[in-house]
């Protein structure tokens, strides 16, 4: 095979490699995944919210709690030398007696707050629930998807180290500075470097060539390398 024949066989598989490196970049389930994560990330954001706003009641909870259990020992005490028999006079029997009633409308004012810190925790609770829900299915989709990339990567680069070992094979078989020069080209051209020359256009471009143009390549040696005189790609006849 000539050459240049061999180097659009070469050209062929490079496109090939260019596809398949393509295809795996553009997966549709890397967009799944990528949709999956960002529903992750918003989820992992309003679970933050809602822990911090159910810390915060906790907290306020804990404190009404402890006031109370303050105030509840604080009565025990009043109330035990009430009637323990040391206190005799009327005056101070009537103070303690006033300040244990104070103390408990203290207490129930204390523990109707608790109750609402309570009660306003509960749709924290559920709404953390739903969270956790949320986010062990969106992971477990994200896994699938994972899985899918996965095995869809393994066939894809199977096929490309297939491709590679025939194009290796093949270029083998070029002249060095052939090669360089349609490598050059590649890079330069959206990685295609040479083209066939059908029907008057430019493989490559699409474009026509001049007739002039054209009657110059009908002349020249099988052997010279051509090139499009509007993209700059060798041209294989």
């Amino acid at each position: 095979m000539a050459p240049l024949d061999i180097l659009l066989e070469v050209q062929g598989r490079d496109t090939t490699l260019d596809q398949l490196a393509h295809r795996r970049a553009t997966l549709p389930a890397r967009a799944d995944l990528a949709a999956v994560e960002e529903r992750l990330a918003d989820i992992a954001a309003r679970r933050a919210r809602a822990e911090d706003d159910r810390r915060v009641l906790s907290e306020r909870q804990g404190r009404l709690e402890s006031d109370i259990a303050a105030v509840a020992r604080r009565i025990h005490e009043v109330e035990g030398r009430m009637y323990s028999g040391e206190v005799s006079a009327s005056r101070e029997l009537m103070a303690m007696s006033e300040e244990v009633e104070s103390l408990n409308r203290r207490r129930r004012e204390l523990e109707d707050m608790a109750f609402e810190a309570m009660a306003a925790g509960e749709p924290v609770d559920a709404e953390l629930a739903g969270l956790a829900a949320e986010q062990a299915g969106a992971e477990a989709d994200a896994e699938r998807l994972r899985g899918v990339i996965g095995e869809a990567e393994t066939e894809i680069d199977a096929e490309v180290a297939a491709e590679t070992q025939a194009r290796t094979a093949l270029a083998a078989d070029l002249p060095d500075e052939l090669t360089q020069r349609y490598e050059r080209l590649r890079v330069r051209l959206g990685g295609v470097g040479a083209a066939r020359l059908e029907h008057g256009s430019c493989g490559g471009c699409h474009l026509a060539l001049p007739a002039v143009e054209l009657d110059h390549i009908r002349r020249a040696p099988p052997e010279a390398i051509i090139t499009c005189e509007q993209c700059g790609r060798i041209l294989v006849r």
